[in-house]
């Protein structure tokens, strides 16, 4: 057990509230600094991606108890739901029989685990602008305005769980030695929604991540409890086939009956929902480093914003607060060494899961359709299952293993040179399941 501490925790999103339950839980007082309203009392929509919980995230709360809870507000999606342009719907499980992510709200689990914060002793201080921070004093700055009067609160340790935007790296940034990039993505996405049928019933399998992959641009649609799905189009900002482009109620029509043609029944509202909501953009954003001595820290988008398509920027952040938990328990008071190891250790990897999910907006939107890329999937799923101890596929890696991001990027690549092998060799199509697909794979595993 650690000292009790007074700590500040800015941002009370997802990672922000559940780090703050993992520190109060720890014997500290907890105060969570949001310069938002409280998202249980307004409306929340129109801006979002749903969120998929997958093993990395599920172990950061099974750790502290509460895995269960948040069970009950999520979807089990068990496969790919593949909305083809010429043949049709296909589909591709996610990994081994029973494996799944949860498609949970993200509007509803933040709520959540706002009251679980609050259940467990958490203060919360909603609409209060945190504009500065005095680093090695880890106080806070805030106030109405940027530039009105400030009143400054001290505290023990400041952690900045406030996005990729955040206010406490934006001071960390006017150091010497720190390292900053963003690149914003050329692509965008604007929120459309699939309502329930009648009776609240899904108009489509709930249990699958339903893609409409088109090349430069996709629609994708995860289930939601009350039976809609929110769908998000992602498309360029700019040029031929862009958001730019749908200007008028005429074009956008015309559009989606070219390109989603299946979409009509399904999405009553499309005209009201993409004139009424924002489009809005992609950013990868890293920095090093993540910690100031000892008395303030950074956690997840706040040090590592990621693009959403492999649907582990919560994950990711999630895994920062185990990591973080873990050496806390090991080095108790010894909060410079823990600054120290958490950012070394989750750099390479959280690096590794942008450059991840930065690579899978090309799978989903392009290589899901391709036949090779289908074929290529079966192949690794039947080998994987004939040899689970030499071949786990990059998605199961990253998702249903807890195995380092960074080595699952590197396994991949190996992977993916002896795939591009295989999918090479001549009449692949009709006898990839042969003794002799089964014994090039090995041969290339032992030359590794």
């Amino acid at each position: 057990m650690q000292n009790p501490l007074n700590i500040a925790v800015v941002g009370s999103g997802l990672v922000g509230s559940l780090l703050a339950i993992y520190l109060k839980k720890a014997g500290h007082t907890v105060h969570v600094y949001d310069r938002s309203p409280d998202i249980r009392k307004i409306q929340f929509s129109g801006r979002s991606i749903n969120l998929v919980m997958s093993n990395r995230g599920w172990k950061a709360l099974e750790d502290i108890g509460l895995d269960g809870e948040i069970r009950k507000i999520g979807i089990p999606v068990e496969k790919r739901a593949i909305h083809t342009q010429d043949r049709g719907l296909a589909y591709q499980n996610y990994g081994k029989d029973g494996e799944a992510i949860f498609s949970l709200s993200r509007g509803l689990l933040n709520r959540k685990m706002i009251d679980l914060a609050e259940e467990a002793g958490v203060e919360f201080f909603f609409d209060h602008k945190v504009w500065d921070v005095t680093l090695p004093e880890a106080s806070l700055h805030i106030g109405e305005t940027e530039r009105g009067e400030w009143e400054e609160v001290k505290y023990d340790k400041v952690f900045g769980a406030d996005g990729a935007f955040s206010r406490v790296r934006h001071r960390m940034q006017r150091q010497s030695m720190f390292n900053y990039s963003q690149e914003f993505l050329r692509i965008g996405y604007k929120e459309l929604n699939i309502p329930a049928n009648a009776d609240g019933s899904h108009k489509l399998d709930k249990h699958s991540l339903h893609i409409w992959p088109r090349g430069e641009y996709m629609l994708m649609g995860l289930p939601n409890l009350d039976g809609s799905f929110t769908c998000t189009l992602f498309m360029p900002h700019e040029g031929e086939n862009s958001f730019a482009d749908l200007k008028d109620k005429e074009t956008l029509v015309a559009f989606f009956a070219e390109h989603f043609p299946d979409t009509k029944e399904v999405i009553p509202n499309l005209v009201e929902d993409f004139f009424k909501n924002p489009t809005s953009y992609l950013v990868t954003m890293k920095c090093f480093p993540w910690t100031f001595e000892d008395k303030v820290a950074l956690i997840g988008d706040a040090c590592h914003a990621i693009v959403p398509f492999y649907g582990h920027g919560m994950n990711a952040g999630f895994e920062d607060i185990t990591v973080l938990h873990n050496l806390i328990e090991k080095y108790g008071d010894d909060w410079t060494t823990i600054f120290s190891e958490y950012e070394n250790s989750r750099k390479p990897n959280t690096d590794a899961i942008a450059e991840l999910s930065y690579r899978n907006f090309m799978e989903m939107s392009s290589k899901t359709a391709d036949e090779k890329f289908l074929l290529q999937k079966k192949i690794e799923k039947w080998f994987s299952e004939k040899h689970p101890d030499k071949w786990l596929p990059l998605y199961s890696r990253v998702t249903f293993s807890l195995d380092p991001y960074s080595e699952a990027l590197e396994v991949g690549d190996f992977q993916n040179k002896i795939m591009e092998e295989i999918v090479a060799l001549d009449n692949i199509e009709e006898n990839w399941e042969s003794d002799e697909v089964e014994e090039k794979i090995l041969k290339l595993l032992r030359e590794k």
